[in-house]
């Protein structure tokens, strides 16, 4: 087979693919316990970055809060990611929910860049981020045919991230 054959081959696969989806969940996606392993393990970060502030040597305090610093916008940024990829595949979904949902994908990566131009606030803007990003998920995740457990461990989640970024900054502060 030649490239040329091939090609309108795989664009009309890919159009039937696209015409066929119904925002419905990809059945491997069902099985939770992978999702959770790795939503848990993405916290490993957060968790040595949280100790380092408050038992390394006092000469890497700076290095620890710009890691946990980096490391949040990092997160923060892949959650927006989740609602493009969602609209991408969902075609049932109401054109203004559509428009909101690729604007909202755009938004946490903002947020997250915008912490780096706050001195001395750049925690609570990372902070309010994984709030906000939270509430918005909760709204729209049903709209994408997305499973109520994942609301449930995104919740989990980002408590977890937002306790451990709060008490960085404690830590860093009591410790400087």
């Amino acid at each position: 087979m030649d490239g040329a054959s091939v090609t309108p081959r795989v664009t009309a696969f890919f159009r039937k693919m696209a015409r066929t989806n119904d925002c419905t969940m990809n059945p491997h996606f069902q099985n939770k316990r992978l999702s959770h392993a790795l939503g848990f393990a993405g916290l490993i970060p957060f968790f040595t970055l949280m100790l380092g502030v408050w038992f390394a040597d006092i000469s890497w305090l700076n290095d620890f809060v710009r890691g946990q610093l980096a490391y949040g916008i990092v997160i923060l940024s892949f959650l927006g990611g989740i609602h493009w990829g969602a609209v991408m595949l969902c075609d049932s979904l109401p054109l203004l929910d559509t428009k909101k949902a690729l604007v909202w994908g755009v938004t946490p990566s903002l947020i997250a860049w915008s912490s780096t131009l706050f001195a001395g606030f750049g925690f609570a803007v990372l902070i309010a981020g994984f709030v906000a990003a939270f509430w918005v998920d909760k709204r729209m995740f049903a709209r994408y045919g997305m499973p109520e457990w994942l609301v449930a461990l995104r919740g989990r989640l980002t408590v977890a991230v937002v306790l451990m970024l709060s008490a960085t900054v404690v830590g860093a502060n009591l410790r400087s």
